[in-house]
């Protein structure tokens, strides 16, 4: 069974789909395959498998793979297990107003 440390992304278990999708535009069908044995057997993620089988009905059908080389792009940074948020660096906890703006009363009754 392959590693994630062998396959043709670097870093394939941190990326996004969005990441994913345009890296997998330079691998050929059999590098795809790899991958995508890699996918079914380790995490299974649905949306993941749909756009790898996607991919390699494209393949089949004719398209090339685009130029460039996936192992070049960019690292991408993780936090494995815990988030980057800390209480330091977290949004000051509001609750929203119940009715129109801070401070402001309606002038009910009132000419």
């Amino acid at each position: 069974m392959t590693e994630s440390g062998n396959l043709p992304l670097p870093d394939y278990d941190q990326l996004t789909l969005g990441d994913l999708q345009h890296r997998i535009r330079s691998l050929d069908a059999q590098q795809l395959e790899v991958v995508l044995t890699y996918e079914a057997g380790h995490a299974a993620r649905v949306p993941v498998l749909e756009i790898l089988e996607a991919r390699a009905r494209e393949l089949d059908g004719g398209a090339t793979p685009s130029a460039g080389d996936p192992r070049r792009a960019p690292g991408v940074e993780s936090t494995p297990g815990r988030s980057s948020v800390q209480e330091s660096t977290a949004a000051e906890a509001t609750s929203p107003l119940r009715h129109g703006v801070a401070n402001q009363t309606p002038n009910r009754g009132l000419p």
